[in-house]
C-alpha cells in the first residue's frame, strides 16, 4: 500500500508514537491501538464503505449519507493535536476509529466520535478506544469530551456511563448529549482496572490452560529443542492434543507430525516456535491465518543482536496483538503450568518442577533452566513458571494479574531486570501483595536517579513514563535507578532480594510456613556458636531475640534438668535429645512473646538427626500460626526429614539464611497488617488555575513567581519575608540544624528513566551530602507512602522529638508530599521540581518554604494511557 502525499495545505505533524499502545477488549481479544496515519486512507474507506447501514446512521445521527472516497480518506490527515484520531487494528484492517476535534471557540473541549465495525460491536472496543483516548486527550489540554449519540444507541450510551468518568448528560430526547470529564476519577481509574484484568485473564487462558499445542520446528532427534518440548508436553500428562509441524518428519516424540500449521486437523489454542529468527516472522504470520490464540517464540536473534533485531521484534508484537495472539517470547524457554485444569510443560527445560504453591515469571531464558534444577532440588513445588524472555507482549504485569486469582499459587517470585510498566505494576502488586506474598530479585542500577532528586536530572522518558505499555512499541530505556526499584517494591508491597539464593530462601518460608505476626524470634540450638552467629543474622535482618518469659524459662528448666540455662538462644547442649527439642519448642511456641523459631542442630554422637527432625515437625504442627525454621549444620539430606504430608519446616545450609528469610516474612507481614494507604483528596487545590498559568509556557525553569503561583494553587505557600522580594525567590536563612532553631530541609521531583516522577526528601547539609540519607518515593503517593517516607531517614529522631528538642511538625511536612505529589500528577508538563529550603517548624507552626524551582519539559503535550 503507498502511502499518500500529505496535502499540500497542511504541514505533517511529527507522529506521536508515544500513543502506540496494545490493548484488550473485554472478550480478551488483542489488539493494537495507535493513532491514525496518512498511509491508512485506503484502509479507511475499505473500513468506512464495510459499514452497515444501521451503524452508519448511528455514526451521522440521522440519513445515511455515504461520503465521497476522497472525503474520507482525507480522515487520515490529522494534526495530532487539534484533531486526533485512534485506530484499534483486527490484523491489517481497522476494527475501531475515534477521533475528537478541538472547539475552536473553547480550545479545552473538543468533539469525539466513535465508529466500530459491525462484527466487532459486542466486545468491548468502544470502552477500550475510549480509555486510549481520553488519556491522549488529557496530555493535550482537553478537560471534557462532547457527544451526541442517538437515543436508540443503548451500546454507546452504556460506554459512556459505565466509563467511572463523569458524565454530563442532556435531556431526554432523539439525541442524547454527553459532557465526558476525562480527568481520572477513582471510579474511572477502578472500572478501567477491572475491565483490564477481566480481559488480561481471558487472553492469558489459550496461553496458560490450552485446549492444544503445536510446535514449530519440532525436531526428531532428541536432545534438541524442538524434540524436547513436544517430549516434555507429552511427558507431563498434557491432556489436550499435541501437533509436532515438521514437513520432513511423520513423527516427532511419538506423536504424528504435520507439514505445517496450515494442515493441522483443529487450530490450537497455543503455538511454541522454535526455527531460526529469520523464519519466525513468516510463522507468526501463518499462525494468525490459522487462528492461534498464542505463541511462544523460543528462538533466540533478536533484540539481544541489536538495534534491528530489536526492531523485528517490536514488529512481530504489534503484529500479533493486532491479529488477536498474545505472544510471549522471544529469546525464553516456554510456559509451565503443573495445576490440575493444564498439566502443561511447554518447555525444553530438563528439569521439570514438581506441583506446588509458587508462581514464578523470569525475564531470563537462560537462568530458568537454573531454576528449575535448584528448585527441584529444594523441593519447592511450582504450580507455574513461565519465561517471558525479552517481554515484548506478555509481561509480568500480565502474569501477576493471573496468578492474583489461582487457586493453586499462594506465593509469587519474579526475576525482573527491566520493567515494562512500572506504574502499572505497582497498582497490580499493591492489590495483589495483601493477599499473595510477591518476592522479586532485581539487580538494581546506580546512577540514573540522583541522590537528592535536584532540579537538573534527567529528562521524563521511556515505557515508564506516562504509558501503558507492557513491553511493545518502544525501546528499552535506561535501566531505573536502585534507589527508585526500592522505592516501588516497598510502596507495593513486594518483598525484594538481592540474589536468586535470597530469593528462593524466602520462596522456601512463605510456601510453607506462616508470616510471624511480629519480629521476635527464639533460637534453639545444641551448640552456643552457631547460636551467636545466629542472633548476630537476626539483628542485621530486622529481627529481635528477646528474653523469655518466666513461666517458658520454668519450663525450659523442667525439661532439661536444674542446671540448664533457660534463656534466649536457648542451648540444649550437645548432648540434647529430640524430646529435648520438642519440649524446647513447644515451650517457646506459647510464650506470647515469640513470634517465629529457629532450630540449630549440629549432629553430635548422642541423637540422629530423623529423630530431632520428627521432633521438629510436631512441635510446629502443634503451633501452626507461628513459622518454624531449620539449619541442620551440615546434615545431608535434611530437606527430605523435614517433609511430612503437607506440613513442611524450611530448612538451610547456614542459619544466616534461615534469619534473612524471617526477616523478609516478618517485614512483609508488618505491612500487611499496616493500613492500606488512600491518596487523599486534598482541600484547596486549583487544578483548572494552574493549567491556565502553563497554558503558553515554554520548556525550561519557570520565572521564580511563576513557580509560587504554580505551588499556591495546589495549596503550597512560598513564603516571602524580605521586602522587595519576589514569590518563590527568598534566600535560606541560614539557620542551623541544633535544638530549638529548626532544620532545614529539601522536597524534589526527578524524573526517573523508567518509573517517572521520583519524589526525594532529605535533610539539607552534611546528612544527605555525606550521609547519602535521602528518601524516595515513586508517585502517585498515599498517606501511608508520605507518612512512612518522612520517617524513613536515619535522622527520623531529629524530627520527631526523641532527640535534640521538640521535633517538627510532621503532620505539615507530610501534607506539602501530598501536595506535591499531586501536583506532579496532574501537570504532566513538570519535568523537574525543588523546594530548598524549607524550614521544618516546632509542632504545630507548619514549614517554611523559602525557594522553589520548577522546570517544564520539552515536549508538554504528549503523553500515553496511565
Amino acid at each position: 500500500m503507498t502511502t499518500p502525499p500529505f496535502p499540500e495545505n497542511l504541514e505533517q505533524p511529527a507522529y506521536p508514537q508515544d500513543l502506540e499502545q496494545p490493548g484488550l477488549v473485554r472478550t480478551g481479544r488483542s489488539t493494537f491501538v495507535r493513532p491514525i496515519r496518512p498511509e491508512d486512507a485506503d484502509r479507511l474507506v475499505a473500513f468506512v464503505g464495510g459499514l452497515s447501514r444501521a451503524t452508519l446512521a448511528y455514526r451521522s445521527l440521522g440519513p445515511v449519507i455515504r461520503a465521497r472516497d476522497d472525503v474520507i480518506r482525507r480522515g487520515a490527515y490529522v494534526d495530532y493535536l487539534n484533531e486526533l484520531a485512534l485506530v484499534a487494528l483486527a490484523g491489517d484492517e481497522i476494527a475501531g476509529l475515534v477521533r475528537y476535534i478541538r472547539d475552536t471557540e473553547d480550545p479545552d473541549h473538543a468533539e469525539v466520535t466513535f465508529t466500530i465495525r459491525d462484527d466487532d460491536q459486542s466486545e468491548g472496543f468502544g470502552r477500550l478506544l475510549l480509555e486510549h483516548i481520553a488519556a491522549a486527550a488529557r496530555a493535550r489540554g482537553i478537560r471534557v469530551l462532547k457527544a451526541d449519540v442517538l437515543a436508540d444507541n443503548t451500546r454507546m450510551i452504556n460506554v459512556f456511563l459505565g466509563s467511572g468518568y463523569r458524565v454530563e448528560s442532556g435531556p431526554p430526547g432523539q439525541i442524547v448529549h454527553f459532557d465526558i470529564a476525562v480527568d481520572p476519577q477513582a471510579q474511572a481509574v477502578a472500572r478501567a482496572e477491572r475491565r483490564e484484568h477481566t480481559a488480561v485473564r481471558r487472553s492469558l487462558r489459550p496461553l496458560l490452560e490450552p485446549r492444544s499445542v503445536a510446535v514449530i520446528g519440532a525436531n526428531r532427534s532428541p536432545l534438541t529443542i524442538g524434540h524436547e518440548i513436544v517430549a516434555n508436553l507429552l511427558r507431563g500428562g498434557f491432556r489436550g492434543s499435541v501437533f509436532p509441524v515438521n514437513p520432513r518428519a511423520e513423527q516427532v516424540a511419538g506423536a504424528r507430525a504435520y507439514p505445517s500449521v496450515r494442515e493441522l486437523p483443529e487450530p490450537p489454542d497455543l503455538a511454541l516456535i522454535a526455527v531460526r529468527a529469520e523464519a519466525v516472522p513468516e510463522v507468526v504470520r501463518e499462525c494468525a491465518a490459522a487462528g492461534v490464540k498464542a505463541v511462544v517464540v523460543v528462538s533466540t536473534g533478536f533484540g539481544e543482536t541489536g538495534a534491528a533485531g530489536r526492531t523485528t521484534e517490536l514488529e512481530l508484537s504489534r503484529f500479533a496483538r493486532a491479529s488477536g495472539m498474545r505472544l510471549v517470547g522471544p529469546n525464553c524457554m516456554g510456559v509451565v503450568n503443573t495445576t490440575p485444569a493444564a498439566r502443561l510443560a511447554a518447555t525444553f527445560s530438563p528439569a521439570l518442577p514438581t506441583p506446588g504453591r509458587v508462581a514464578m515469571s523470569s525475564q531470563s531464558g537462560p537462568l530458568g533452566l537454573a531454576v528449575l534444577d535448584l528448585a527441584r532440588r529444594l523441593r519447592l513445588g511450582f504450580s507455574g513458571f513461565v519465561s517471558v524472555g525479552h517481554a515484548v507482549d506478555v509481561s509480568t504485569n500480565d502474569l501477576l494479574q493471573w496468578w492474583e486469582e489461582d487457586p493453586e499459587t499462594s506465593v509469587i517470585l519474579l526475576h525482573v531486570e527491566t520493567f515494562g510498566n512500572p506504574r502499572r505494576f505497582a497498582r497490580i502488586a499493591r492489590r495483589v501483595a495483601p493477599r499473595k506474598p510477591i518476592i522479586a530479585v532485581h539487580p538494581g542500577h546506580a546512577g540514573h536517579a540522583q541522590t537528592t532528586g535536584q532540579v537538573d536530572s534527567g529528562r521524563r522518558g521511556g515505557s515508564g513514563g506516562r504509558g501503558d505499555s507492557t513491553g511493545a512499541g518502544h525501546a528499552d530505556p535506561p535501566g531505573p535507578s536502585d534507589s527508585a526499584v526500592s522505592s516501588l517494591f516497598a510502596q507495593s508491597g513486594v518483598i525484594r532480594t538481592r540474589s536468586l539464593q535470597e530469593l528462593f530462601d524466602a520462596a522456601l518460608l512463605l510456601a510453607h510456613q506462616p508470616p510471624p505476626p511480629g519480629n521476635r524470634v527464639a533460637v534453639i540450638t545444641n551448640a552456643g556458636g552457631p547460636a551467636a552467629l545466629t542472633v548476630g543474622a537476626c539483628a542485621a535482618s530486622g529481627l529481635s531475640v528477646p528474653p523469655l518469659g518466666e513461666r517458658t524459662r520454668e519450663k525450659l528448666r523442667a525439661a532439661l534438668g536444674p542446671g540448664a540455662e533457660a534463656a534466649n538462644p536457648a542451648d540444649l547442649t550437645p548432648m540434647a535429645t529430640a524430646s529435648h527439642y520438642r519440649q524446647a519448642l513447644d515451650a517457646v511456641l506459647a510464650d506470647d512473646g515469640i513470634d517465629a523459631a529457629i532450630v540449630l542442630f549440629m549432629p553430635p554422637l548422642a541423637d540422629k538427626p530423623d529423630e530431632v527432625a520428627a521432633a521438629i515437625l510436631d512441635a510446629a504442627e502443634a503451633a501452626p500460626t507461628k513459622p518454624v525454621v531449620a539449619s541442620f549444620l551440615g546434615g545431608a539430606g535434611v530437606a527430605d526429614l523435614l517433609h511430612r504430608g503437607e506440613l513442611v519446616v524450611p530448612t538451610y545450609a547456614f542459619p544466616e539464611s534461615a534469619a534473612a528469610s524471617l526477616g523478609h516474612a516478618a517485614a512483609y507481614q508488618a505491612w500487611r497488617s499496616t493500613p492500606a494507604g488512600v491518596v487523599p483528596d486534598l482541600p484547596g487545590v486549583d487544578t483548572d488555575r494552574a493549567r491556565s498559568l502553563l497554558a503558553g509556557c515554554a520548556p525550561g525553569p519557570v520565572s521564580p513567581r511563576l513557580a509560587a503561583e504554580l505551588l499556591d494553587s495546589y495549596g503550597i505557600a512560598v513564603r516571602d519575608t524580605e521586602p522587595g522580594s519576589g514569590p518563590g525567590s527568598l534566600p535560606s536563612s541560614g539557620l542551623g540544624s541544633g535544638p530549638g532553631s529548626g532544620l532545614d530541609a529539601f522536597l524534589s521531583v526527578g524524573a526517573d528513566p523508567v518509573f517517572g516522577p521520583v519524589v526525594a526528601f532529605g535533610l539539607t547539609g552534611d546528612y544527605a551530602d555525606l550521609m547519602a540519607d535521602v528518601a524516595h518515593r515513586v508517585t502517585p503517593l498515599s498517606d501511608r507512602d508520605a507518612r512512612e517516607m518522612v520517617r524513613s531517614l536515619r535522622a527520623a529522631p531529629l524530627l520527631d522529638g526523641r532527640v535534640g528538642g521538640p521535633g517538627v511538625d510532621l503532620a505539615a511536612l507530610e501534607e506539602t508530599v501530598l501536595r506535591i505529589s499531586a501536583m506532579v500528577e496532574d501537570l504532566p508538563e513538570i519535568e523537574a521540581m525543588e523546594l530548598r529550603p524549607i524550614r521544618l517548624l516546632p509542632p504545630g507552626d507548619g514549614v517554611a518554604i523559602t525557594r522553589a524551582t520548577i522546570r517544564l519539559a520539552d515536549e508538554t503535550r504528549k503523553g500515553g494511557p496511565s
